[in-house]
């Protein structure tokens, strides 16, 4: 279980890659955040949200078997990147009707149809193929292109950021048209120079093996980012856009605590796939929840101590919605830890108990959220109950993924050709 010269080089790596994303994010947060309105930013966040999670939609989740080829036989890589592309097309209908439905029902006397329709396009068929591009570096273990990649797709939207602030008009609208521009720039970059050369061949007999693996990956995703998503789309149906607008700011500065977090997951991911295993006893994997919720929260709190002598060091928006960090001081780590679970689950190809767990905390995290928002809505006195909304979220998925890990270890694992083929 501990970690060799190479495993600490890439994991220093991919960190870097993090390290330099989140530098350049922060300064296109506070951008966008301090140039749109509460309200204007909230709507921004909440389409966001909803592209991020239908983009998982794209392709049916086979970017799955994807990375998982890229990882162990990159050999294939070219017959499953035309599989995945051949399904890409044939997942544009359902995204688009999908994305209908959520328009209907959230977003119809909020905001208009194109801005959220290229909200969606940015995320669905720019963002999330330049995510698909890393993948693919990561699976190949090339993390420096694939931090280098995520930097300057960061780059380049913090770039739009800085000219639409600077631009007279800072409507919602021109903001959007912005964002598509950079992500789209982005893309083009990925595919110009970080998708690895590969000859792309369509090979019928190996998709229908995977479709399988695939549909649970995608329905694993979808649930997992609903759940993750969920509480700034019920903070815009409960309690309107400019609470939906300070939220959404307090979530994405918690969301940065979890990069150095996501580096690590993904090491760890990687190597619980190798070995087909995961080492070490409760005491170790008790050392590991520990470091990950100290990081989680240590990233918070050293925020709300910058703030305490320069209120407005983060812009007149983020110090709007300051008041709100402390009261969520541990909501960070009990959401960096309920990822870390759901990817211990994917490492493991416990997709479909994954997916029932995550659609159970979906529930758990909805019915408590939308209790607390209703019940102590006056003065925002829901914040510091979202540290037990989320705590006990956090407690369902422990609970549920340890004891499935556990009984899976217990089984023997013979070795046969059909578990190793692609």
């Amino acid at each position: 279980m501990l970690p060799d010269r190479a495993t600490i080089l890439a994991y220093l790596t991919i960190l870097s890659g993090s390290a330099g994303r989140l530098v350049i994010s922060l300064v296109y947060f506070l951008i966008v955040a301090n140039t749109l309105t509460l309200g204007e930013f909230g709507l921004f966040a909440t389409a966001s949200a909803t592209g991020l999670i239908l983009s998982r939609l794209l392709a049916f989740g086979f970017v799955s078997p994807v990375y998982r080829v890229a990882t162990v036989k990159p050999r294939l890589l070219g017959a499953y990147l035309a599989g995945f592309a051949g399904l890409g097309l044939l997942s544009l209908p359902v995204i688009a009707l999908a994305g209908a439905l959520v328009y209907w029902l959230l977003f119809a006397d909020r905001l208009a149809m194109v801005p959220f329709a290229l909200i969606l396009v940015a995320e669905i068929l720019c963002w999330r193929l330049v995510e698909v591009v890393a993948i693919v570096n990561n699976g190949l273990r090339r993390f420096r292109q694939a931090a280098l990649l995520v930097i300057i797709g960061s780059g380049l939207r913090t770039l739009a950021a800085l000219l639409f602030a600077g631009f007279g008009h800072r409507s919602l609208e021109i903001w959007v048209f912005s964002y598509l521009a950079a992500t789209l720039a982005a893309l083009v970059v990925a595919l110009a120079f970080f998708l690895p050369p590969q000859r792309l061949r369509f090979v019928r007999r190996l998709y229908p093996r995977r479709m399988a693996d695939a549909a649970y990956a995608s329905a694993a995703d979808i649930v997992f980012y609903v759940q993750a998503e969920l509480d700034k789309l019920l903070m815009l149906a409960l309690a309107g856009e400019r609470t939906a607008g300070l939220y959404a700011i307090a979530i994405r500065v918690i969301d940065l605590t979890a990069m150095p977090v996501r580096s690590f997951n993904q090491m760890l991911v990687q190597k619980i796939m190798q070995e087909r295993g995961l080492s070490g006893g409760p005491a170790r994997l008790a050392l590991v929840e520990f470091g990950i919720a100290a990081i989680s929260i240590g990233g918070l709190a050293a925020v709300i101590v910058a703030l305490m002598p320069f209120p407005g060091l983060l812009g007149r928006n983020v110090s709007e919605a300051a008041y709100l960090f402390a009261p969520m001081l541990l909501v960070p780590a009990f959401r960096n830890l309920v990822e870390y679970h759901a990817e211990l689950l994917y490492a493991r190809e416990r997709t479909g108990s994954r997916i029932a767990l995550l659609c159970a905390i979906t529930a758990l995290k909805a019915a408590l959220l939308s209790f607390v928002v209703i019940r102590f809505q006056a003065d925002d006195a829901w914040a510091p109950w979202l540290n037990a909304v989320f705590g006990l979220v956090y407690v369902l998925s422990a609970a549920v993924t340890y004891r499935l890990l556990a009984q899976q270890e217990q089984k023997p694992r013979p070795v046969t050709a059909s578990r190793t083929a692609p």
